[in-house]
């Protein structure tokens, strides 16, 4: 193919391509729990065009096609969330993912907003628990999902995201 994959900034016209990527990505989680009512898969559209006039966005793409996505947000104590962090099947497994934790994290450190980063995943997802863990975070909790799914909740302190690292 000969072309590299770029990490920017989400525009609303991208709404639809994550629509899709995000429900194909999320299948194999889907499986895994034997759960097809897992959020990323029943969030609506015009949920996610809220999400992209509101939160961080940022998408990954192989020339027009965007093959990732992140999204996040920072709250009044200095939080950022981070969500959704998806990849499209093909391309998983080559360090994609970790390219977009670490922009999303440089998006929302901002100088002196952001004290900590949180995420979660479910459970059973080893190869998520496992990237996050390469970034640094650690358990910190765990809820039970409105959907069914127990949630592995992770932080870690925010710091200068030039010290992020993530072996792929």
């Amino acid at each position: 193919m000969g072309m590299s994959v770029t990490i920017s900034a989400a525009a609303a016209e991208d709404a639809e391509q994550i629509f899709k990527l995000q429900y194909l990505a999320f299948q194999r989680e889907a499986e895994l729990y034997g759960n097809y009512l897992i959020q990323p898969l029943t969030q609506s559209l015009d949920s996610l065009k809220g999400e992209l006039a509101t939160d961080t966005v940022l998408v990954a793409r192989l020339g027009d096609e965007i093959v990732g996505t992140v999204r996040g947000n920072v709250d009044e104590d200095g939080v950022a969330k981070i969500a959704k962090l998806c990849v499209h099947p093909r391309l998983q497994g080559h360090g994609l993912g970790a390219r977009l934790l670490r922009a999303v994290e440089e998006a929302l450190a901002g100088p002196g907003t952001t004290n900590r980063f949180r995420l979660h995943t479910g459970h059973k997802s080893e190869s998520n628990l496992r990237l996050y863990r390469k970034a640094g975070y650690v358990q910190v909790g765990g809820r039970t999902a409105s959907d069914g799914v127990r949630l592995v909740i992770l932080e870690k302190d925010a710091k200068d995201p030039s010290d992020f690292t993530v072996s792929a």
